[in-house]
Order: structure tokens, then C-alpha cells, then sequence
């Protein structure tokens, strides 16, 4: 079975716990993060993962700066390769190669996926690999999105950690598609009852008694 580390192992630093001591929130966390989201990835993340449009990565460069950069798609350009692993193709961008550069020096990132509907945060760290998409067809087979174009390179990540966190100053926003289901109940209601309404118009309109 996979185990991943925990979240908070990896990022509560002394120099963080000594803060959150200070703040009466470190007995808190110790309980809260005593066992959290140490298995494979879950069916509910890995649902969200499948149907994400849009995420963050951050890396660090050689002289210690971090960057971040923007990840987005169709629903389903983020693919499951394991219990442990995700990827994606990347496409032509402006050629900056920040990224790719940066993980030359170090393969550890961190991803930033944001749920608006639900108002929850996933957050991730992982050892990613990019590779040129000519390299290895058949990842690249794997990865690649119908409608995207020529893919460029390909990145594999192994989640090291990952953590699920409060909805906090999260606003709620919905796609198109969201949208439309959220009022397809209540819409069809709205098409059926205009329906009858032209009817009863056109009956009177008519002469004729409208049906009771």
C-alpha cells in the first residue's frame, strides 16, 4: 500500500512551530495533523483531480527564489498514473522555461488546486519529472488532450504529501457548466410552465375556453 509522509511533517518547520506555540494553536494542529492523508490518493481527490480546469505549481530556482506558475485545461488534462502519481501534458508557452530550469536543480514542487465550489483547498507537494514529449510516446499517449495542440513536454509528479484545508475567505465560484446544472431543475420548470402559460394565451386568444 502507499504511504505518503505527512503534510505538516514536511512544513511545520521548528521556526513554524515556535509561531504557532506562540499563537496557542500548536497542541491543535498536533492533534489534527496526527494522522492525516497518509494513503494513496483517495476516490474523492482523485475525482476532483480528474476534473480540474486549472492549478498552480511552484518551484525554486537555483538562487533560492520561488516561482509559480499556472497549469490549466478541459476536464480531465490532469491524469491519475497511480495511487501516488499524477501528470500532464505540456503545451507551447511563452518559452520562458522557468519551471523546467528550476527543476533541474531541485525536482520538489508544490501544487495548489482551488475548489471554489465546495470552498476547500487542496494542497500537494511531490518530486515531479518533466521530460521533451518525444522522448517517451507512450507517456506522452497518456497525457496528451484531444484539441490541445502539439504537446512540448510531459510531467510526471509522485504526491509526497498532500493536504485537504479549511474554506476560509474562500468565495464561491462556479463554470458555465456548473452553473447550468446548479439551475437545470428549476429552468426546465420555468420552459414547462411558459409553455402552458402560451397555450392558455393562445386559447383565449382563440375564443376558446381554456382547459381547467
Amino acid at each position: 500500500m502507499t504511504v505518503m509522509q505527512n503534510y505538516a511533517e514536511l512544513l511545520f518547520t521548528d521556526a513554524v512551530k515556535a509561531y504557532q506555540e506562540q499563537a496557542g494553536m500548536r497542541e491543535t494542529y498536533e492533534r489534527i495533523y496526527s494522522n492525516r492523508h497518509r494513503g494513496p490518493l483517495d476516490d474523492d481527490t482523485i475525482a476532483f483531480l480528474s476534473g480540474s480546469t486549472s492549478f498552480y505549481i511552484a518551484t525554486t530556482g537555483s538562487n533560492g527564489w520561488p516561482y509559480i506558475q499556472h497549469r490549466g485545461g478541459p476536464a480531465g488534462f490532469v491524469k491519475i498514473l497511480g495511487p501516488d502519481t499524477i501528470g500532464f501534458a505540456d503545451y507551447l508557452g511563452n518559452r520562458q522555461f522557468i519551471t523546467r530550469g528550476n527543476l533541474d536543480g531541485s525536482d520538489r514542487v508544490s501544487l495548489f488546486f482551488m475548489d471554489y465550489p465546495r470552498r476547500a483547498r487542496l494542497k500537494m507537494l511531490g518530486e515531479a519529472r518533466m521530460v521533451d514529449a518525444a522522448s517517451d510516446p507512450d507517456l506522452q499517449d497518456a497525457l496528451a488532450q484531444d484539441g490541445q495542440g502539439p504537446v512540448e513536454r510531459l510531467m510526471t509528479i509522485k504526491i509526497v504529501a498532500r493536504d485537504w484545508n479549511c474554506p476560509k475567505y474562500i468565495l464561491p465560484r462556479y463554470t458555465e457548466e456548473q452553473v447550468a446544472q446548479l439551475i437545470a431543475p428549476r429552468l426546465n420548470e420555468l420552459v414547462e410552465e411558459n409553455q402552458q402559460l402560451k397555450a392558455r394565451v393562445a386559447q383565449l386568444e382563440s375564443g376558446q375556453s381554456p382547459a381547467t
